[in-house]
């Protein structure tokens, strides 16, 4: 099974780690969000990550409180206990920490460092891929191949 620096590598190919302050607007996190077509974004200051802000964070920190967001700061809605793992975490430890915490995106982080940005479909798209793998080699012993 793969670790996170594997999955990281393949998505660095095609994917950028977008990142906001925590002094900028909510608006402009909800801009970054449609723009980007992600639901999270790792709120990151000095290079360290701070907290994280999602569609989620939106819903129910401003607007089920009638917030405006344009006069509010990212600061004051995102998630400030960022949970967050190394590169050379398994996938199936990823896996339980997002089922258990009930997480949909998983900063990585080395030496204080973002590294990359795991969501719940990266993993369950790489889960996937390894299991059609396994299939196909025990169809290929089966018969002999």
């Amino acid at each position: 099974m793969k670790n996170v620096a594997e999955i990281l590598k393949t998505k660095a190919e095609h994917q950028t780690v977008y990142t906001i302050g925590p002094d900028q607007s909510v608006l402009e996190a909800l801009k970054m969000l449609a723009e980007k077509n992600v639901g999270a974004l790792p709120v990151v200051e000095h290079d360290k990550v701070v907290g994280i802000v999602s569609e989620r964070d939106y819903a129910r920190k401003l607007v089920l409180k009638g917030r405006s967001s344009a006069a509010t700061p990212v600061s004051e809605i995102m998630t400030r206990t960022v949970i967050t793992v190394s590169p050379t975490e398994s996938l199936d430890h990823c896996m339980n920490l997002m089922t258990d915490r009930h997480l949909r995106h998983l900063p990585v982080v080395s030496d204080g460092k973002l590294l990359g940005l795991l969501s719940i479909g990266d993993l369950v798209k790489e889960t996937i891929a390894e299991q059609a793998s396994l299939i196909r080699q025990l169809e290929q012993y089966i018969r002999g191949e």
